[in-house]
Formats: C-alpha cells, sequence, structure tokens
C-alpha cells in the first residue's frame, strides 16, 4: 500500500517539472523515457538480472505495456490540450470507477462495499476539488465541438488507464518491477521516436529536468507502483489513484504559489477520506489473516 501512496507522491510532481521546462510534452516523454531505459538497462549486465526476464508468450505480456501506456498518456493529453483541465482530469479519473466493475471479471477480486463506498466519496470529492457544475458538463458533451472531443478524449484515457491498472496488477505477481518499467519505458521511447524532432539549443536546465523525470518519474516512481501493485488489490491502487491530484495541488501551492479555494480543500478531503478508508479496509483484512 505505502509503495503506491509513495509512487503517487512522486508522479504528483510531475506537473511542476512540465512547468518548469520549456521543452516539448513528447520531448519530455521521450527522454525521460529514454534516460530510464538506459539506466535500468545496465543491470542487465548482471547475469541474475537478465535471468528474471521472462520468453516466450509472457515476453510478448511485457510489450504491451509500452503501447497502452501511451495510449493512456496521449489521450490523457489531447484532453487537456482540447477542454478544460478540470474536464481533463475528471474524465481520466473514471478509472477507478471502471476498474471496480472489471476487477471482479478479469481478476476474480471481491466488490466490497468499502470499495465501492470510497470510489464514490472520491468521485464526488474531485467533482466538488475541480468545481465542475454536471449541467455544464452534460452540455459541453452535448455541444459536439473540440471541447466534446477533449472529454471523450478523457474518458478514452480513464479507460486506458483502468485497463492499465488491470495489466499491471496482473503482471506485477509475476514479473520483477525493474523488468516491467524497462520494457515500459523502452516501448514507449521506441514509438515516440519517430515524432521527435529538436530544434535550437536545450537549456542546461531542461537537461536536469530530464534527469530528475528519468530517474523519479520514469524510473523510482514506477518500480514502486508495480512493486506495490503485486501486494495489494487492484480496485485499491485505483482508489488510491485519486490523491494524485489532490498531491500535485499541494505541490503546486508550495512550489508555484498557485492559490487554492474552499471547494478545493472540501474536495481533497473527502479524497484523502477515501485513501485513508482504502488503507483502513486493507489492514483489516491483514489482520483478520
Amino acid at each position: 500500500m505505502y509503495y503506491i501512496l509513495s509512487a503517487i507522491v512522486l508522479w504528483s510532481s510531475l506537473g511542476i517539472a512540465i512547468r518548469l521546462s520549456s521543452m516539448p510534452v513528447q520531448i519530455l516523454i521521450f527522454a525521460s523515457n529514454l534516460i530510464s531505459t538506459v539506466l535500468i538497462g545496465l543491470l542487465f549486465i548482471n547475469k541474475e538480472f537478465r535471468a528474471t526476464v521472462p520468453r516466450g508468450k509472457a515476453f510478448f505480456y511485457l510489450l504491451i505495456m509500452g503501447p497502452i501506456s501511451l495510449i493512456n498518456t496521449f489521450s490523457f493529453f489531447y484532453a487537456y490540450k482540447t477542454t478544460s483541465i478540470a474536464n481533463a482530469v475528471l474524465t481520466h479519473y473514471t478509472a477507478p470507477v471502471i476498474v471496480a466493475f472489471l476487477a471482479p471479471v478479469f481478476l476474480r477480486e471481491r466488490l466490497t462495499a468499502r470499495v465501492l463506498v470510497s470510489v464514490a466519496l472520491a468521485t464526488v470529492g474531485l467533482w466538488i476539488m475541480l468545481g465542475v457544475s454536471v449541467p455544464d458538463f452534460i452540455r459541453l458533451v452535448r455541444a459536439g465541438d473540440e471541447n466534446t472531443g477533449g472529454i471523450l478524449s478523457g474518458l478514452f484515457s480513464g479507460f486506458a488507464y483502468a485497463v492499465l491498472i488491470i495489466t499491471f496488477r496482473v503482471l506485477a505477481q509475476n514479473f520483477h518491477p525493474l523488468v516491467m518499467t524497462f520494457f515500459q519505458n523502452s516501448m514507449i521511447a521506441l514509438l515516440l521516436l519517430p515524432f521527435v524532432r529538436v530544434t535550437g539549443t536545450v537549456a542546461v536546465s531542461d537537461f536536469w529536468i530530464f534527469a530528475a523525470m528519468g530517474i523519479v518519474h520514469s524510473t523510482i516512481a514506477p518500480v514502486l507502483y508495480f512493486k506495490g501493485l503485486g501486494l495489494v488489490t487492484s480496485n485499491r491502487a485505483a482508489i488510491l489513484g485519486y490523491l494524485e491530484p489532490v498531491c500535485a495541488i499541494m505541490l503546486g501551492v508550495v512550489f508555484l504559489g498557485e492559490a487554492v479555494t474552499f471547494k478545493t480543500v472540501i474536495g481533497g478531503i473527502m479524497i484523502l477520506f477515501s485513501g485513508y478508508l482504502t488503507i483502513k479496509d486493507k489492514q483489516e483484512v491483514r489482520r483478520r489473516k
């Protein structure tokens, strides 16, 4: 559980890194994944680490992580570009709701009342925190303009995110977290390579941001997340994912001086409480065992 919480806190600082950089998003994603691939790739010098790489059909499962992750990321960023940040975040975080109903089917995880309450509480908290009006949201969906495309893209990213959580949960129980991180990042870097064009000079500060994102966001955070997914259910991992926007807002206040509204505080408290319920439920399950 705490592995996942640590990963979420690290990922929530991604917005600060992107804001401080002058480079396009695709360059940042490519560079950070490439750096992570090189760093973890050095471990393959060790024969014992090479032995953890699966063969045959299992190897194929590792390869599909990259494309799904890239689809999730790009559809989320497209939503950011074509609709409001609130709409993009709100639609993307439909993922825990989707996971709640997919997990019993594909993973045979038990759908408890506490999971449903946690998902509902976090979802309402997110609506309040982002200050999204339900009638306005429905109106934008019906409008058929660019906002509609962004909202649909956000919903698609939410579905892709849910599929990722289910996939990661299955793989995390069988593969080493470093191996999973290596193949996910190497595939993303390979798929982005044809679209990477660097014109002009790159600022020294951007090199530091590349390094920070490569080490922190593309290596340490996913390794912690995959480690945690091997220990907790996908439902709990998905609910804890709601804490990412809360942490991102808190970091924005501290490092970027961004303002916080009363709605942000109320919604954030509701999301934090849903996370508390999730952690408490895990602890009670452990005690019963």
